[in-house]
């Protein structure tokens, strides 16, 4: 069982595939503006809660198993971490997560501050993929993101993570309701991806999806 993709033309998904056959590599962590890389290549960036997947699906992404590491600690990703894709064709930006409270209140406001200021200042993003958990739908610090992406005017795009947990009917069910609320946001793509990380599932249409900005 799989889940329905959003179509992609042949020779998109081909793309996908070799830009992520190539070679993917860590590449920094940034804790401030001034530590930023050169905008001189296409960036993308993953967002979400602490434990929405990001790490698992930056590593389907890429192919590769320890390429983004999970942690066990909640909050620990305290840092824009830079992963540089194919020789330089791309960056991908691991964002750090939101919404633990074992993290005090002035390191969320330093990580806000900074990644609003990220968001707004780097001209070469062409788009924040927003991962939000299949099994919980939409939570407030789901709302708060957008809410900034919407103010930073940065595109942005869905990705329901972990869909291979939940039944087809009730995934289906979650896609329309964030469908349906995203119609409301300027900065939003309107299409939801579904993925799982685990299955490999909507992982060469995410892949399509990237290789389309370049």
């Amino acid at each position: 069982m799989g889940v329905e993709a959003p179509s992609h033309p042949d020779d998109l998904i081909e793309a996908g595939r070799v830009l992520f056959s190539g070679n993917a590599e860590f590449v920094m962590g940034v804790v401030n503006l001034q530590g930023l890389p050169p905008a001189d290549r296409v960036e993308v960036c993953f967002a979400g809660r602490s434990n929405v997947g990001k790490s698992s699906l930056i590593n389907a992404l890429t192919g590769r198993a320890k390429l983004a590491r999970a942690s066990t600690e909640p909050g620990r990703t305290r840092e824009l971490n830079y992963f540089n894709i194919n020789d330089g064709r791309l960056f991908l930006v691991d964002l750090p997560g939101f919404g633990y409270a074992q993290v005090s209140k002035t390191q969320v406001a330093a990580w806000t501050k900074l990644i609003r200021s990220y968001l707004r200042g780097r001209p070469s993003l062409r788009r924040v993929f927003l991962l939000v958990d299949s099994r919980r739908g939409f939570m407030d610090t789901d709302n708060e993101i957008m809410d900034l992406l919407d103010g930073a005017a940065v595109n942005y795009q869905i990705i329901l993570t972990k869909v291979d947990k939940v039944p087809k009917a009730e995934v289906e069910k979650t896609a329309a309701a964030v469908a349906a609320k995203l119609k409301k946001r300027g900065a939003a793509h309107p299409i939801v991806l579904q993925t799982s990380s685990e299955k490999g599932w909507g992982i060469p249409e995410l892949r399509a999806e990237i290789a389309s900005f370049l």
